[in-house]
This record gives structure tokens, C-alpha cells and sequence, in this order.
């Protein structure tokens, strides 16, 4: 087929289309608009559902006569839109986080450049006035005809493109033909981190306008610093020449409050004295009715005051604090077509887990996404549909290196299209598109260029636009510190100071600065990638400590893979990159959500969701029931939003519990509470407190936790009952000791140092011999360290045994070895003295003394490895659970009496790695089927129980290729190191690794029924 080459020119974006105008779906009435359910509107026709679709390989395959009125499509294949043609079968599906899917030779695209063709037909009773043909999302391109006549072409495929169609429509049927390329000179903008798919994937539909209309309006809603004083101001465009609308306001509450015609050019003001303020927490919406030819619009309205003072940002004169996260649009059933439903299941649980901002990482949602955040009270960062990631991964022979903290980094290839003038126009629509289109919802913040393009004078010129067209939000954009050899970006247009993944102590660096210059926000933090985050406290500690520090957006909310079926056992197939064929990719980097592909969620969404929690707790060591709270809430007294529960525990046993209202406690401030508790005097005692929703709001119920915090008041190593004791008698040889009781027989090797073989009671306890254990399946956070690990031989770890004995002692058989960790031509890693002491009632102490290397990198774990009999099932532990935990990831566990299985420890990441360990323990007993027990003391050690080997986990890509052993795998390790967030963000604080030069780990171990 031949068509004009717009495809491959950056000075053609947009032929026929509509100017630019703010997102509204006009009514016949006011009554159904005010329903905010745009399907009901007679104005609007829906041009989502059955069309008739054929794929072909390259633009010159499609057949020139498709586009014509009397084709004949029958024989095409039927596919619903809004989709992915790839979620159809047709393609291939391609992961790519940087790197661009074609050669980079901008503005050229491959030649064999794949093409969806697509025909459907509409009827029209009466031709109207006006016709407009809307399309909210085609990825990446598209050719429109009607009738057979070329209507237009458009790009930018997250946006919305509109016609004019009033001049090729007619009474009856009309032919609609479109054709979307899968390239564009626009997908050199367009490279996201996602599953790269094709396609209409949002909405197309009419809409039927009077000869006269608005075209277009503006509200703006300025506020005296004092917020005594507000206004509602509406600046209407008409199609053509002025008219004149009669504007009904109404209260948040409904209450009319007031009704004005437009004067002569195009203008309302309705001035408000002690306006409602709208926020995240209290989403106050006026309602302005908009009554002009026949058509009603209702525009919510949120009024609220921005401004950044000394380095702070003030929403409403209150210091807020950002808890926000990144959303891309992605469902493993639809890809990118993603339904109202879906969106307002995610906003539904990033409200229950405590998330009050969004970031539309990194194109513009569909229109009607900025309404539900206005409604339901999130802070947006608009962003535009730009990135330019690729250009910073093209060859060139300049090494690149990143600083703890920069404020500028020389890149010599990132920001080469922000300097191509070829592209200067094509950048500013963008940023243009998506600041016109949803310039009137009240969620929005910031708008942002875009993401990660490098910088240059292309959007210095976006950015002083935004800055003249709305100067009453901030303006943001992360990668603004890069610049290209021998330039100089003008950051004066720029309002925030954004980083991605900065650790901890660089956030201390930015905000102790003698003179902080901008408002602080890490558009991207707390990369939760597989099992993870884990260092997300860290974060929200310095977030209340410094005002210039406004929060941070977590990367990111959902895991991005595509449903293909189940296997024959039933279990969910889930596919990422790599697994198509395609190339380049970047493998599970996309599997780095918050919640699984099907919203199930991460345990790092209930980490977050409690770091994140309303109130925070001091406890008063020295008062007993005596409690600071603080309230973390930004608007609302604690009063009037929680319940507060209560409960003593000890050992893990609830021993207390009540509930009570709490005081007035203003936003940011503290209040001292005292709760009638009566503590156990024995045992390990804890106070936990819980946070509860005190009213419904259409998110939450009553009742319903939002957090907690828990004081372990004090520990006390629980007692293991003493047992009848026996004589020992033990054999040995050059390679073993075998150790015998009345009831008990232990065979230990001489050179491992550990058992082989472990009799009581008629029953085994080791299905293979007990192994030294410094590995793990390494996580995605360990995907920087892991290769570390690996040359230092932790994979591949031998022990050597260099001297062993056995003696009696008061206490019982002492079995001890000296002894090392090294791996195939690696030095020593660990070197250890062991001592086992074996009593008459076949109790087992041990007491292992580490040195490890100083050279070597700090340790994945330290511990044992056991195998016991399958059937080692039902797990009861004394630590913190029921969630895994990790000395950086316990936030959402609290310290207590748990019992599990085996299969329910497990964590099923979609790519298996470390998972289900339980930190902190001091008791744990695992029940076999047939009622043999092992039972394991400490003072704190971490545990691991599962089904699969971590040799298993780590060599596996997906989870349902897993295999499990004919043993339960039991861990128990003196300590492990953290997960951390490095598998994108800083590396893991030496705070959480296991780095000791020297440690003693002891531990009882006791076997029987």
C-alpha cells in the first residue's frame, strides 16, 4: 500500500487532526452527566467492540483498496477493540527496558515495519453539525480513512488524536478504515521501559456536536495565601465565533451556590470565601455545570494552593509528604487495554495500602484516569509520553561513571535527541498534549517532560511552555542533570530537584546542605523487584526528618508479564522477556511490581503499607502502657480517622487486648497516651498496636487495619522441658563418630563436622547429610552482588576439616572440629571452630566460632542446611511472621506465635529466588506427618523451610518449571543479609550485611516426638 511517508517525519505529527483542547464528554442534560458515566451521554457514541482486522508483515502488503467503503472484510479475522494486537496472537511479543527494538538511525524506522489493518462500520440516523472522531490510544501511528477518504494521520500513542469528520459522513452506514504501523519516527520518544505492543488499545468513539460549541475552556482556581479567600475562574473557546454558557456551581457537598453567564469574552468568576480545600485525604470537588447550544459539561474542581517556600513544597500551607508509586498500564490478559474496572482495582489498593500519590510512569493515562484520582485523592505527576532511554545504551567509546550523588553528570550520547533540532517540535506536542488535555483536574501536581531523555534546548523549550501556559503546578523531570559534552542545561524552568534511587545517605547529603535549593522527590525509589524492598524504613525515616524532602514514588506497582495458560497441574504461566524469542530483551526486568500480574500482592506492597502507616508510636521504656503518638497525616486529626487496638502477648500468646478512641491529634503533631496494660512478668513479652480505620469511605471499612506498631518489651529465651537422660557410649573412626543413647543415633562426619545421620525414635531425621550453608538463590535485588558472590566461590563453597575429636564431658559428649570454607581455587572464605555437645537425652548444643575473610565480600547468609523426610510438614516458630522477613524487610511482621506449613512458607515469585525465611526467631518446631519433631532454640537466628533446593530457585527462569526435592529443606542460619532494592537501586547498607570478620552462633536442637 502506498501512503504518504509521514511515519519517517518528525515534521509531520499530526495531518487533519483537531488542535489540542481539554478532555470533556459534553451531555444532552445535566442530570446524566453528573453521573460522571460518559457511556450515557446521547452525545457520544461508543466505537469500542467486534472489528474486522488483518495483519501484515510491512505496510506494502496491505491491500490499497481496504481503506475503501465497499471492501469486502468478511473473511478478515474479528477482534475486539481497544487491544493489543500481540495479546491476539498476531506478532511477537517484545521486552526491552533501554535498548530500542530497531537500529538507531533516527527518524527511520525498518522497512519491514508491521502493520494492523482495521475496518469497522458505524450507522448515523442524521448527519450532525459537527462529527468527531476520537482515538485516546493507538501505539504507534495510524492512517485514517473514512468513506475511503483520507482523513488524517496521527502519532504519540498514548494521547488522544481527534477528527473532524463532519465532511465525509453521511445518513446510514459509514466505513471507518485504520491503519497503525507498529514504528514511527515517534517511537524514537516512545521507548519505555514495558512489554513494547501494538495497536488501538483505548477507546475510539464519536462524538455529536451543534454547529456552534465549546471547543475548549480552562478553570483555574487561584487561592490567597491566607486560604480565607479562593476563586472558581473559567475561561471558555468557542468552535467558531463567541457565544455565551450559563455556569451553575455547586458546594462539594451539592448545594448550589451560585449561577453566572460568560461575559463577552468567554470568562466566569465565582468567588469563594473559606473555600473547601480539596487534598489527598479530603478529595473536596466542587462541581461546575457548563450549559451552552444543546450540551451540558460538568467540570470537577478541585481548589487548592501550591507553593514552595525555602526549598519546602506547601499544598494548602501544610508541608506534605509524597507516598506515592509508578504505574505503567499493563494486564497479562489485555496487555495495555486496560478497562475502567481494572484501573479502579489498583486505585482501590494503593488507597488500602496507604499510597496517596501516582505517578503516570511514562506516558499520560487514559482521560478519565486523572478524574478517579481527583475523586478518590491522589497527587499526580503528569507525564508526558517521552523517552529517549536507548540513546543513552548506543555504542560510543566514552566511559560513563555515576556518583554517589551528582548534581550533574556528563552523558556523551543521552540527550542527543534533546539537542536534534528534527525533533524539537515533535517533543514540545507531547509535553503540550498532555498538559492541554488534562490541564483542569485537581490530582494533578507536577507535570513531567517526560523520563529519561538526557536534556537539552528541545525541552528547555517544552519546559518554559508548561511554565508560561500553567505556572500554578510544578514542573518536573529527573533526567535534567545529564548533560552532553561542552553543554549547559538551563534548569531555571525546572521546580523540583528529582532523583532516581538515591540510597539513603545521599538524600542526608541533598537536605543538610547549607542552602537547599529546590524541593527534594525521588521520582523513582525502593525498586520492588522480586523479594523486596527492603530498605524501605530508611527512606520514610529521613522523608519526616527533613521538610525539603517531599516523598517519593516506589517503582512500581505491578509486575508486567503476559498470560500464556496454565499447566496441565493448573498453575498460572506467566511470560517476560526472553521468553518470545525476541531480541534485544532484558529478561524478568519488567517483573518488578509491588503486586504479581493478577494484583495478588507482593509482601513488599505490605512492607510498604505499614512504613507508610497514619500514626506512629514512641514507647516509654519507663512507663509502663505509656505511649507519643505522632500523626503522620498531613490533614486529617487522628480523632477522627483511627481506633487504636491494643494487645500484650506473651511468647506469642495474646494475654491483653482492648480498644480506644484516640485524642484530638493534630496533623504533624504529638500526643502522649496511656493504655492499661498489665505485663507478664516471664516469658518474651510484646505490645502490639494496631491502627484502625474508624469510618467507611468507599475504600476502607470500619475497622480495618491500616498499620501497626509492636514493642518487644522484653526477651526471654524460652525453656526447652527437660528429658529423661541415658548414658552415652559413642564409636569412632578416621571419618566418623557415631554417638549412641537409649533412644537416639547420631552419626557425625569428621569431615564436615556435621551430621550424616540422626535416629530418635525409630525415626530419621536426615534424608541426606547436614551441609555448611553461605549461599542462597540469589534474588533480584542480588543481581549486582550475586556475580561477586559467585567469584568469590559462595556457590560453590567446600568445608575442610583440619583436626576433630570427641570427649566426655559434665555436660555430655562433645563432638568439635577446626575447620574452613574455601571453594575450588579460592583461599579461605570461613574459617571455623565447632563444638556439638550431644546430652543423655539426646539434646544437641551448638557452638560455632567464625572468622571470615576480610578480603572476601560480605556473606549471603551463614548457617545449616538440612534435609529432613518429606513429610516434615507443619511449621510452628517464635519470630516475626506470618510474612517472610529479613533483618532490612520486617516492617509488616510482627514478633509472635505462628504456625504454618511448609507449602505456605513458600513465596512464589514468578522467577524463583530466596524466599519464605523468617527472621529474628527464637524457637521453631517442625512436625513431620507421622508426629516426629525438631525443634530448634536461639537467641535470634533466621529459618528457611521449603519444599524446593535453592539450587532449584536459582537455576529455574519461572516459577512453574520448579520441581520439588523428596526432602524439606530446613535452613537455619545464624544471620542472613538483606534483600535491599539494588536490583535498580543503591547497593545494600552495610548495616544489613553479614560483613563480621568474627561471630559466635549457638543453638539447641532437640529431636523426638
Amino acid at each position: 500500500m502506498n501512503l504518504p511517508t509521514y511515519n519517517e517525519d518528525p515534521a509531520v505529527l499530526h495531518v487533519g487532526t483537531m488542535e489540542n483542547h481539554a478532555y470533556f464528554i459534553p451531555f444532552s442534560d445535566e442530570e446524566s452527566e453528573r453521573s460522571h458515566d460518559r457511556t450515557r451521554s446521547a452525545r457520544m457514541t461508543l466505537l469500542s467492540g467486534t472489528w474486522r482486522f488483518a495483519y501484515y508483515p510491512n505496510q506494502w502488503d496491505v491491500p490499497d483498496a481496504f481503506k475503501e467503503a465497499d471492501f469486502d472484510a468478511d473473511s478478515w479475522d474479528a477482534i475486539p477493540v481497544p487491544s493489543c494486537w500481540q495479546m491476539l496472537g498476531y506478532d511477537r511479543h517484545q521486552y526491552t527496558n533501554i535498548r530500542y527494538p530497531f537500529p538507531f538511525d533516527p527518524p527511520y524506522v525498518p522497512e519491514d515495519n508491521p502493520c494492523g489493518a482495521y475496518v469497522t462500520d458505524f450507522t448515523l440516523n442524521t448527519p450532525d453539525d459537527v462529527t468527531e472522531l476520537h482515538f485516546e490510544g493507538v501505539d504507534s501511528c495510524f492512517y485514517v480513512w473514512v468513506n475511503g477518504n483520507l482523513v488524517g494521520y496521527s502519532q504519540v500513542s498514548h494521547s488522544t488524536s481527534a477528527f473532524d469528520i463532519s465532511a465525509f459522513v453521511h445518513a446510514g452506514r459509514n466505513r471507518l478504515a485504520v491503519l497503525v504501523m507498529k514504528w514511527c519516527d515517534g517511537s524514537y520518544l516512545e521507548d519505555q521501559d514495558k512489554l513494547r505492543m501494538s495497536g488501538i488499545f483505548r477507546d475510539v468513539y464519536l462524538l455529536h456536536r451543534p454547529q456552534h460549541h465549546i471547543f475548549d475552556y480552562t478553570v483555574r482556581t487561584p487561592v490567597s495565601d491566607d486560604l480565607r479567600e479562593a476563586a472558581i475562574e473559567l475561561s471558555v473557546v468557542w468552535n467558531d465565533a463567541p457565544g455565551q454558557a450559563m455556569c451553575t456551581l455547586y458546594a462539594p457537598d451539592g448545594t448550589q451556590l451560585a449561577q453566572q453567564s460568560t461575559d463577552a469574552s468567554g470568562s466566569v468568576h465565582f468567588a469563594l470565601d473559606h473555600p473547601v480545600l480539596w487534598n489527598a485525604e479530603h478529595p473536596a470537588l466542587y462541581e461546575l455545570v457548563i450549559c451552552a447550544d444543546g450540551e451540558t459539561i460538568v467540570q470537577q474542581v478541585g481548589v487548592k494552593h501550591i507553593a514552595v517556600r525555602d526549598a519546602v513544597l506547601y499544598v494548602n500551607g501544610v508541608n506534605i509528604k509524597i507516598k506515592g508509586v509508578n504505574r505503567h498500564d499493563s494486564d497479562p490478559f489485555v496487555g495495555y487495554a486496560v478497562e475502567r474496572e481494572h484501573v479502579l482495582r489498583d486505585l482501590r489498593m494503593m488507597k488500602q495500602h496507604n499510597f496517596n500519590a501516582l505517578r503516570t510512569s511514562h506516558y499520560p493515562n487514559a482521560p478519565w484516569l486523572p478524574e478517579l484520582c481527583a475523586r478518590m485523592g491522589f497527587y499526580m505527576i503528569a507525564e508526558a509520553d517521552l523517552e529517549t532511554h536507548g540513546a543513552f545504551s548506543i555504542y560510543n567509546s566514552q566511559p560513563y561513571a555515576e556518583g554517589e550523588f551528582d548534581y550533574e553528570r556528563e552523558h556523551p550520547s543521552f540527550g542527543l535527541l534533546c539537542h536534534d533540532p528534527r525533533f524539537a517540535d515533535a517533543m514540545l506536542d507531547r509535553v503540550q498534549r498532555s498538559v492541554i488535555r488534562d490541564k483542569n483536574c485537581a490530582a494533578i501536581l507536577m507535570w513531567s517532560l517526560g523520563n529519561e531523555s538526557g536534556f537539552g534546548p528541545n525541552l528547555e523549550r517544552a519546559a518554559r511552555w508548561v511554565k508560561t501556559y500553567d505556572p500554578t503546578r510544578l514542573t518536573h523531570y529527573e533526567s535534567s542533570i545529564y548533560y552532553l559534552p561542552d553543554k549547559s542545561n538551563d534548569l531555571s524552568d525546572i521546580d523540583v530537584y528529582s532523583r532516581m534511587y538515591s540510597s539513603p545517605a545521599a538524600c542526608d547529603m541533598y537536605c543538610e546542605e547549607d542552602v537547599v535549593q529546590k524541593p527534594f522527590v525521588q521520582c523513582e525509589f525502593v525498586h520492588a523487584m522480586g523479594n523486596g524492598p527492603g530498605d524501605i524504613e530508611d527512606y520514610f525515616a529521613r522523608i519526616y526528618r527533613y521538610d525539603q524532602f517531599m516523598g517519593g514514588f516506589v517503582w512500581e506497582w505491578c509486575d508486567h508479564a503476559v498470560w500464556m495458560g496454565k499447566t496441565p497441574e493448573g498453575k498460572d504461566r506467566y511470560f517476560y522477556g526472553g521468553d518470545f524469542g525476541e531480541f534485544p530483551h532484558d529478561g524478568n526486568f519488567c517483573m518488578d511490581g509491588l503486586v504479581y500480574p493478577d494484583r495478588t500482592p507482593h509482601t513488599g506492597l505490605k512492607e510498604w503499607k505499614n512504613a507508610a502507616r497514619p500514626v506512629r508510636t514512641q514507647w516509654k521504656s519507663d512507663d509502663v502502657g505509656r505511649v507519643t503518638l505522632k500523626n503522620c497525616l498531613d490533614f486529617t486529626d487522628l480523632r477522627d480517622a483511627v481506633t487504636l487496638r491494643y494487645e500484650v502477648t506473651q511468647d506469642g500468646a495474646v494475654t491483653q487486648s482492648g480498644t480506644c478512641d484516640l485524642p484530638s491529634i493534630q496533623p504533624h503533631t504529638e500526643a502522649e497516651l496511656n493504655l492499661p496494660l498489665c505485663l507478664p512478668q516471664t516469658g518474651t513479652c510484646c505490645v502490639n498496636l494496631y491502627y484502625l480505620q474508624k469510618q467507611a469511605d468507599g475504600v476502607h471499612e470500619i475497622g480495618e487495619e491500616l498499620g501497626f506498631d509492636q514493642y518487644v518489651v522484653r526477651r526471654e529465651q524460652p525453656k526447652q522441658p527437660a528429658k529423661a537422660s541415658s548414658a552415652i557410649t559413642w564409636q569412632e573412626d578416621r571419618r566418623a563418630v557415631i554417638v549412641t543413647g537409649a533412644d537416639f543415633r547420631y552419626v557425625w562426619n569428621r569431615c564436615t563436622g556435621l551430621f550424616d545421620e540422626m535416629t530418635a525414635g525409630q525415626m530419621t531425621y536426615c534424608k541426606q547429610p547436614q551441609q555448611w550453608n553461605i549461599w542462597r538463590a540469589p534474588t533480584d535485588n542480588d543481581r549486582e552482588i550475586a556475580p561477586v558472590w559467585r567469584q568469590a566461590g559462595y556457590d560453590r563453597a567446600l568445608v575442610r576439616v583440619y583436626d576433630s575429636g570427641v570427649r566426655q564431658t559434665a555436660h555430655g559428649v562433645e563432638l568439635w572440629a577446626n575447620a574452613a570454607l574455601n571453594a575450588i581455587h579460592i583461599q579461605h572464605i570461613v574459617d571455623l571452630t565447632v563444638c556439638w555437645t550431644i546430652a543423655g537425652d539426646g539434646s544437641v548444643h551448638l557452638r560455632v566460632d567464625g572468622k571470615h575473610n576480610g578480603q572476601m565480600p560480605f556473606l549471603p547468609r551463614f548457617g545449616l542446611r538440612l534435609f529432613l523426610p518429606h513429610d516434615f510438614e507443619t511449621v510452628k516458630y517464635l519470630g516475626y511472621g506470618p510474612l517472610e522477613s529479613y533483618i532490612d524487610k520486617h516492617q509488616a511482621s510482627k514478633f509472635g506465635r505462628y504456625r504454618d506449613t511448609v507449602t505456605g512458607l513458600h513465596e512464589d515469585y514468578i522467577k524463583p529466588q530466596e524466599n519464605g525465611s523468617h527472621y529474628g526467631c527464637t524457637r521453631l518446631e517442625i512436625v513431620s506427618d507421622r508426629g516426629a519433631a525438631i525443634a530448634v532454640t536461639g537467641d535470634s537466628f533466621s529459618f528457611n523451610a521449603s519444599h524446593y533446593t535453592q539450587e532449584e530457585l536459582e537455576h529455574k527462569a519461572h516459577n512453574f518449571e520448579l520441581t520439588p526435592c523428596d526432602a524439606t529443606v530446613l535452613c537455619l542460619d545464624y544471620k542472613m543479609s538483606g534483600v535491599g532494592s539494588n536490583s535498580c537501586g543503591p547497593k545494600l547498607a552495610e548495616a544489613y550485611q553479614l560483613c563480621e570478620t568474627q561471630f559466635t552462633w549457638e543453638l539447641d536442637m532437640r529431636l523426638g516426638r
